[in-house]
């Protein structure tokens, strides 16, 4: 007769951020701005279209909604974007405030981006920063 472990309790949205956040270094808006003025960084914007329209662009940073983003970004993907040519590939995942962007980056390592990160405070540290930005395309309705 093997014996039953109890049942473990739920860990919350709290503690996996603060558990998945200690994988890996994530960055700050300075040091992600300067790493997109070089080359072998992507920065990807996973917020949706309404923050976007509101709020702006970073200028050179690849939109990805953040339902494409493993589909988009996995080097071995029929679906990824001509960017995401290599696992060597760094990447800096934007969302608003840094939360849904911590979870997406670790998403990332699952399929061998390791150097996948994500930028603290989100799109909001970036403004917050004074650092680029560009205003947002009216979306074309028919």
């Amino acid at each position: 007769m093997s014996a039953t472990l109890p049942p473990t309790p739920p860990l919350g949205i709290d503690a996996h951020l603060e558990q998945v956040r200690s994988t890996y270094t994530r960055v700050g808006a300075r040091e992600a701005y300067e790493a997109s003025l070089g080359e072998g960084t992507l920065l990807v914007d996973i917020r949706y279209q309404a923050l976007r329209e509101r709020d702006g662009l970073i200028p050179g940073a690849l939109v990805i909604e953040r339902n494409e983003l493993e589909w988009r970004l996995d080097p071995q993907g029929s679906h990824r974007v001509p960017e995401a040519g290599s696992h060597d590939l760094r990447i800096i995942v934007i969302c608003n405030e840094g939360y849904a962007s911590s979870l997406a980056a670790v998403s990332l390592h699952t399929l061998g981006l390791r150097r996948a990160t994500d930028l603290e405070g989100g799109f909001q540290a970036w403004k917050a920063a004074g650092l680029p930005l560009t205003a947002a395309a009216a979306p074309a309705h028919p």
